[in-house]
């Protein structure tokens, strides 16, 4: 129980963002009730965000110290942050269908998501494409790391440097963080830290797994 207080707090954030995050008074702005994303979207961004930071570290710790272990985290959570990733393009995309009219439009913002997914989709073909298990790490974690700075350059920067974008939270008219009161941060942060420990928690179940099926492989091959 002890090593498991960041799961209950991450179950109990998420329950209380849920049912919160539909019960909570939305400010009258021009989008209306579908400001309440912003509890569920941005959380998957972060998430996310969160994972690859991890599976960056992960690729520096292999490059440093060669051990395989870090290898396979930081496979694990490429693996694990798309999945976050597809999430977040998801109920992105749920969310300019009601605020713009249409799932997709040509904004930076968007863009820089999308390429960024692909740059680490590429990852996992170049990791199946390699079979030799330590030229297939040490090319991976390169790549990793350069995908990162991807990511941050094509969402974190890039699109904050663009005027013509649409995306809520980006300047004037464009509403999101700046329109939202005490009452709805009340439920934000909360949910923010939730989306964070529930991928982690997938994080180290798909680690786990991982590991015991490469033990089971290794015992057939005995």
């Amino acid at each position: 129980m002890k090593n498991n207080w960041w799961k209950i707090t991450a179950v109990l954030l998420l329950v209380y963002a849920i049912v919160a995050g539909f019960m909570v008074q939305i400010p009258d702005t021009n989008i209306g009730d579908t400001l309440r994303n912003v509890f569920y979207h941005v959380g998957m961004w972060f998430a996310m965000l969160a994972i690859m930071t991890s599976s960056f570290i992960d690729s520096i710790r292999f490059i440093s110290k060669g051990d395989i272990k870090y290898d396979l985290r930081a496979d694990e959570g490429v693996r694990v942050g798309i999945f976050f990733g597809l999430l977040g393009i998801i109920t992105g995309m749920v969310w300019a269908t009601f605020t713009w009219g249409a799932p997709w439009t040509n904004d930076p913002h968007l863009n820089g998501a999308a390429v960024s997914l692909l740059v680490y989709f590429a990852y996992l073909v170049l990791r199946s494409a390699i079979h030799d298990e330590e030229k297939r790490a040490r090319v991976s974690a390169v790549y990793n790391i350069f995908a990162f700075v991807i990511l941050l350059v094509f969402v974190g920067i890039l699109p904050r440097l663009s005027t013509d974008t649409m995306h809520p939270g980006s300047g004037d008219g464009n509403p999101a963080f700046g329109d939202m009161d005490a009452q709805m941060r009340y439920v934000f942060y909360p949910a923010l830290i939730g989306w964070i420990l529930l991928s982690l928690w997938v994080l180290n179940l798909k680690i786990r797994a991982r590991k015991i099926e490469n033990f089971l492989q290794e015992k057939e091959m005995d």
